[in-house]
């Protein structure tokens, strides 16, 4: 008898621990509980949720081997939910006065009771009656074991609801804090956002499925008189737990390889002269202009002539854009490894997000929204991404303030590595378009956003999104580090090259006068004697700057064609020009400083030199006076530093002359600046400094017009301005008429400039602007095709 009793008794908790246990089952093995211990129905609420209990550690303690962490969590939730439902139809007893819910069958355990100890007056036999009845022995076995009927000694009473409510709370309370702390252990082994999707995705389905949605909310209210959602109340938070850790620990990963690829292109480039010859890769990078102008396979893509640039996508980019915007190789590879990393972390992300078609409504029965945290995981990602790239400007930043103290005049190794971060600052917006994606979201459109935020300030402000107003302020923040960057060029480039310049000036001997002097004018003028005759004199003006002057300012051109001057911001420009300038003033005032002091052996300041000095520093303030676009040039002032130099060279010369000088003075100049605009157009920039060239020339004097170069030249025209060539034109003209366009280009307007360069950055707008053909195009590849 005991040992049928203990048999009994083990099999039926095993059934209660069970999770596939029909209701039927499950209401039998707690009536056999009951029966065999004497126990009440709340002992047997009690037995039947301490099973499941232990049905839920048992799970949380099985071996996980990959896959098997979605099994596993999927059948903690439906264990979860199979355990209401069944403590629902087992225990749970329709008010008095309420009508049964057919739908809901519930009070299982006290029909299944009533039945068995024979309360119920349908039930006529014993217990082993149906079983047994088949058998051909049946009917040889005593009327007592036929008839029997187990009773229970107390009355079994129908749990409350306060009760059961109270009891399935506190379990559900206990069983929370196990689940939470196993599957944590088990996602640490989900190394992937699409394995949590995955998991997600299949607790959802599990959740949302017939069997186990049917009724959820009733019974929840009628149990607990609240709703509940497993999903939301115990994994919703892990899974964002450890996606957030997932995203902190991609992001980390990509902060420390780039610092890691950073430090090894700097050392590759700071290399010493002496230590070899340098890589192909690094001497283009040292020397930009050497890669705009040599050419390689990838400068047009394979399909240029038949493919219009509107019909590419916005990140396909021909060599020849690259070399416009001066995205030197060693810059190409860094922001393609950087942007294969981003764009292997969002694609990632993008698995755990809605996808971009139209999201189908969820079913009726869906069990929770699988996408309502998206908003959230959208901000982790923008808001790790901003910090691995401020991880990144950190670096840069104490690598520039590194250099800064090492820095020495121009050709020193330093420099190039101060350049190249300049250039990284402002490439990584173009060349890493998962950047901009990582920050903006899926639902900003990419390419289309540099165009509409320049425009936001003309008209009604419109309002920035905060998703793009974070893009906004990344791009400043690289911006600003790369005019930091390039303002620590520019100042080691203007002390190298003014130091050398300064010394020149102030040798004080009649030798290095002779040296640095240039050609002079003779000019016939007429001019009125006291008796009203006219008397025919020549005198003599300088034509031409001091060598050293013209040294000064081929040398800067040269340095910024090596750094690739077309694009370097306007502001950097003005900024070297402006301080240049300072050094160049400084450098007179010193002179002035050295000719007042009067020394004996000190050269005398003859008028002939204080002509060639003041007409240097004219064209000096002419050429590196920083002029913004809508400032006209008639109006630029002088600076009252330069005013004091020009008052204290007028002073050697003597006034009735200099009344006769300063017209033919300001013609020369005139001249001087015009023919000099194309050499040094970096300089001039496109604006017009002085008067129309129109009448007043002399018209005796020959044309300032660049020759054009006889045979057909790939690139006979690039380094002057097309922009007046740039009319719309239909794509049939002939290359004569192209080239007809471009001669007019050459000769210089009021309206336009000849800043060398230009031509790259309209190729570069060609590349936004499908609509009007580029000269460029029409022309080059004409001459390329013959």
């Amino acid at each position: 008898g005991s040992c049928g009793r203990s048999t009994i008794l083990q099999e039926s908790k095993a059934l209660l621990r069970c999770r596939t246990g029909s209701d039927q089952a499950v209401a039998e093995a707690l009536c056999a509980i009951m029966l065999l211990e004497d126990s009440s129905p709340r002992q047997a609420l009690a037995d039947f949720l301490l099973a499941r209990k232990m049905a839920i550690q048992q799970l949380l303690n099985q071996p996980h081997h990959g896959a098997g962490i979605k099994a596993q969590v999927c059948s903690l939730m439906e264990l979860l939910t199979t355990t209401l439902y069944q403590a629902h139809a087992l225990f749970y007893t329709v008010p008095e006065g309420t009508a049964p819910d057919p739908a809901l069958p519930c009070g299982l355990l006290f029909s299944t009771l009533e039945s068995t100890t024979g309360q119920n007056p349908a039930g006529r036999g014993g217990v082993l009656e149906e079983d047994l009845k088949l058998s051909s022995w049946f009917k040889y076995l005593p009327e007592s074991v036929v008839e029997f009927q187990p009773a229970l000694r107390t009355l079994a009473h129908p749990i409350s609801q306060e009760y059961l409510r109270e009891t399935l709370q506190q379990w559900i309370n206990m069983c929370s804090d196990d689940i939470r702390t196993g599957v944590r252990t088990l996602l640490v082994y989900v190394k992937s956002m699409k394995g949590l999707a995955g998991i997600r995705d299949a607790v959802w389905e599990l959740l949302s499925s017939e069997s186990s949605s049917h009724s959820w909310e009733a019974v929840c209210w009628r149990l607990l008189d609240r709703p509940l959602s497993f999903w939301e109340e115990l994994l919703q938070q892990l899974f964002l737990d450890r996606l957030q850790t997932l995203t902190k620990e991609g992001f980390d990963s990509i902060s420390s390889s780039s610092k890691q690829l950073l430090a090894v292109a700097l050392q590759e480039l700071e290399v010493k002269a002496g230590s070899g010859a340098p890589s192909k890769q690094m001497q283009l990078e040292q020397n930009v202009a050497l890669f705009l102008w040599s050419e390689s396979p990838g400068d047009l893509p394979g399909d240029a002539a038949w493919v219009s640039v509107g019909q590419r996508g916005p990140f396909a980019r021909s060599g020849l854009a690259m070399k416009a915007q001066a995205l030197t190789p060693c810059l190409q590879s860094f922001c393609s490894t950087l942007d294969s990393k981003l764009k292997a972390r969002l694609e990632d992300v993008l698995c755990y997000l809605p996808g971009d078609e139209p999201v189908p409504k969820e079913p009726p029965r869906s069990a929770f929204d699988r996408f309502a945290d998206a908003g959230t995981v959208q901000e982790l990602l923008r808001d790790h991404c901003i910090s691995c790239i401020q991880h990144l400007l950190g670096c840069l930043q104490e690598q520039l303030q590194s250099a800064q103290s090492q820095l020495e005049p121009p050709g020193d190794t330093k420099l190039n590595a101060v350049l190249f971060m300049a250039r990284l600052c402002q490439a990584l917006p173009e060349l890493c378009p998962h950047l901009q994606r990582c920050v903006l979201g899926r639902a900003e459109p990419a390419p289309k956003e540099p165009r509409s935020v320049k425009k936001l300030g003309k008209g009604k402000a419109q309002e920035v999104s905060p998703e793009l107003a974070k893009w906004q302020g990344v791009k400043a923040e690289l911006l600003q580090q790369s005019l930091l960057a390039y303002q620590l060029w520019s100042s080691a480039v203007t002390k190298g090259l003014v130091q050398h310049f300064t010394h020149t000036l102030l040798l004080d001997t009649a030798g290095s006068v002779l040296a640095t002097a240039t050609s002079w004018d003779e000019i016939e003028i007429q001019e009125e004697t006291e008796s009203g005759s006219s008397v025919t004199s020549k005198i003599r003006l300088p034509v031409q700057p001091s060598w050293h002057v013209q040294c000064l300012l081929f040398s800067l051109c040269q340095e910024l064609n090596r750094v690739g001057g077309h694009t370097l911001p306007k502001v950097t420009l003005q900024e070297l020009l402006r301080s240049c300038m300072a050094e160049v003033l400084t450098a007179y005032e010193k002179l002035v400083q050295q000719k007042q002091e009067k020394r004996p052996d000190s050269f005398p300041l003859t008028q002939s030199r204080a002509l060639q000095l003041l007409y240097d520093l004219r064209y000096l303030s002419i050429i590196l006076t920083a002029k913004s676009e809508d400032t006209k040039p008639s109006r630029i002032k002088q600076d009252s530093g330069i005013e004091k130099v020009i008052d204290f060279l007028e002073g050697h010369i003597d006034p009735f002359d200099l009344d006769v000088f300063t017209p033919h003075l300001n013609s020369n100049l005139n001249r001087l600046v015009q023919r000099t605009s194309v050499l040094f157009g970096l300089l001039t920039g496109t604006e017009n400094q002085y008067t129309s060239r129109g009448g007043a020339l002399s018209s005796q004097e020959p044309h300032n017009i660049l020759p054009l170069a006889s045979s057909q030249i790939r690139f006979g025209l690039l380094p002057l301005s097309m922009s007046s060539s740039r009319k719309s034109k239909s794509t049939g003209k002939s290359t004569e008429r192209v080239q007809v366009g471009a001669a007019a280009a050459v000769l210089p307007r009021e309206d336009e400039g000849a800043r060398p360069g230009s031509l790259f950055r309209q190729l570069l707008a060609d590349d936004e602007d499908a609509a009007a053909p580029s000269l460029f195009k029409l022309g080059w590849l004409s001459g390329m095709a013959k």
